[in-house]
């Protein structure tokens, strides 16, 4: 697969369940904590400013967004969760969103667990990751923020996801910052290898 990344848009907001998209074209989906800078990264991906919608407020946006990649593939931001101080009945609205994405969605192709690097493995992203394990749905972990630590933090914050007995042998885990695009190349080698035959450098190409 060859994708034309400066082709890519904002085609569809889901703020309900029978609002998602359940076929068709490939879907990899961005899934973390509030705050974990998955806007960001869809925008460091892309090499675009303002594309993703980054809230100044944490925890407020709850809708599922769907930026169409060159026609071909969606790369779908999921609203982020464990905010501490989200009311009962936005975290209801949250798991009613983010559980029916799941439900019999069969262009789902890798989910991107984001993880903050200078956080670890929260509660919230250990259910997620037991979630995904017990579904079988094919993932990777992304470690975000990795500019925010020095050498010596950075290695042991890796050592400690790598070693993680949450996390399904074999999978991917790559070491992330928006700022600096340290991991850029891996992350795209590994969606496009998600959702079909290609590298890095096709995901480029104009």
């Amino acid at each position: 697969m060859e994708l034309n990344l400066h082709n890519a848009e904002l085609a569809h907001v889901a703020g309900h369940a029978s609002q998602h998209l359940r076929a068709g074209m490939p879907q990899v989906a961005f899934s973390g904590r509030s705050n974990v800078g998955k806007s960001s990264m869809i925008n460091s991906l892309l090499m675009r400013k303002k594309l993703a919608r980054v809230s100044s407020d944490p925890g407020k946006t709850i809708t599922v967004n769907y930026y169409l990649i060159d026609k071909k593939l969606y790369l779908v931001d999921l609203p982020g969760y464990g905010f501490a101080h989200r009311a009962k009945e936005d975290k209801a609205r949250w798991s009613a969103v983010t559980q029916s994405y799941f439900e019999n969605n069969s262009a789902i192709r890798l989910v991107a667990q984001l993880i903050d690097c200078k956080v670890g493995i929260t509660a919230d992203d250990a259910d997620m990751l037991r979630w995904l394990n017990y579904t079988k749905t094919p993932y990777m972990v992304i470690c975000t923020k990795c500019d925010k630590l020095n050498k010596t933090e950075l290695a042991a914050c890796a050592d400690r996801i790598i070693k993680s007995d949450l996390i399904r042998p074999g999978t991917d885990i790559v070491l992330y910052s928006s700022k600096t695009g340290a991991g850029r190349e891996a992350v795209l080698s590994a969606l496009v290898k998600a959702c079909g035959k290609g590298s890095a450098g096709a995901a480029e190409s104009e």
